[in-house]
């Protein structure tokens, strides 16, 4: 098991895992490596298994996090994931060990991690981490958590910042919040407002660029968030195919 750090002077030539490669005409990965540049001067770190494959950590202090959320002293974990054929055999443990380590080493009050109430697309799983000593720091609708592991007992807890149980989007229509956090929005947010054109649906893309205005957003998951006429509809990077089966759904319970 070999854990590798892509830094900038390698960032040009690895792969970032969660967007290995790109087809001609898309700018996925190209995207994510400009905002993992530009996130790895002010202390990101990016760490993989040194496979072509989806396991990986990425983290940074939490006072440059996009995030609307207060933990000073913390680390701040962005995206934690391990797929496919690579669940199961400790690279999960391995990862978030070296996270640890890194956070204690540089003086952190824990780590800090944005969750859910039970697992959803493209979030930590609260099982998990729950299962690794994290605990609940806070809530806010529908079903976020912001979970937290401290280092030494009595350290203060982080939690959301009043963006987020204010919740002020705006009100008329369809709004897609999104940043370049994850390399999918770069395809999928385009392939989501003209498959909503099509239906006759108007979406207002509003995207996130920087790190003020992702600190005080009106969701926790900065990366994507779905609303309708003001009310939260979904976390989850759609494809056409699943925002049919949104608009099914929709349909159906009468939202």
């Amino acid at each position: 098991m070999e854990l590798k750090k892509v830094n900038l002077d390698n960032l040009e030539q690895e792969h970032i895992c969660c967007a290995i490669s790109e087809k001609k005409g898309e700018t996925s990965v190209s995207s994510k490596k400009q905002w993992l540049r530009q996130r790895m001067e002010e202390g990101l770190v990016f760490l993989k298994l040194d496979e072509r494959g989806k396991v990986f950590i990425e983290y940074l202090p939490a006072e440059a996090a996009w995030a609307p959320v207060e933990a000073p002293g913390y680390l701040y974990i962005d995206c934690f994931w391990v797929s496919g054929k690579y669940k199961g055999k400790g690279y999960g443990d391995a990862l978030l060990e070296e996270c640890i380590a890194d956070g204690k080493a540089q003086g952190k009050k824990g780590l800090v991690v944005l969750s859910t109430k039970k697992k959803m697309p493209f979030l930590s799983d609260p099982g998990y981490l729950k299962y690794k000593g994290f605990i609940v720091a806070d809530t806010c609708k529908p079903y976020y958590e912001l979970l937290y592991l401290p280092f030494e007992q009595g350290t203060e807890a982080p939690k959301f910042r009043h963006s987020v149980k204010e919740a002020a989007v705006l009100k008329d229509g369809w709004t897609l919040y999104y940043t370049n956090q994850c390399p999918h929005t770069a395809k999928y947010v385009p392939v989501l407002v003209d498959a909503a054109a099509e239906r006759g649906i108007k979406i207002q893309p509003v995207h996130i660029e920087s790190r003020e205005t992702a600190q005080n957003a009106p969701n926790p998951f900065t990366t994507y968030a779905l609303y309708r006429d003001g009310e939260f509809l979904t976390n989850e990077i759609l494809s056409e195919k699943s925002f049919d089966k949104l608009l099914t759904r929709m349909n159906e319970t009468g939202k």
